[in-house]
């Protein structure tokens, strides 16, 4: 029998939606996404840790975004298409 109390339907709802709504990303699309963000920074004569501090992230986090280690979330790519003035059709691969 599954709870009906408020918290154990909050996290199963929680559960059910990110479940529903994570699309992975490919790691081609990731590698694609790091190296047009890698070329817009660099025209634009910034440091990683530059994108990182303007978009509230850690240098870390970001050079591995860079190097399509990891897929940002959708509120995370926005900070930082926002800090390189970019709209995000420029570095999504679709």
């Amino acid at each position: 029998m599954i709870s009906s109390h408020p918290i154990v339907v909050s996290l199963m709802l929680l559960c059910y939606t990110k479940k529903v709504m994570t699309t992975p990303v490919s790691i081609e699309s990731q590698q694609r996404i790091g190296k047009k963000l890698k070329k817009i920074r660099e025209e634009k004569n910034l440091s990683q840790e530059d994108v990182a501090k303007a978009a509230g992230i850690a240098t870390g986090y970001y050079a591995r975004v860079e190097r399509g280690k990891h897929s940002p979330s959708s509120s995370v790519l926005e900070r930082i298409c926002k800090v390189l003035k970019i709209k995000s059709s420029d570095i999504l691969p679709f």
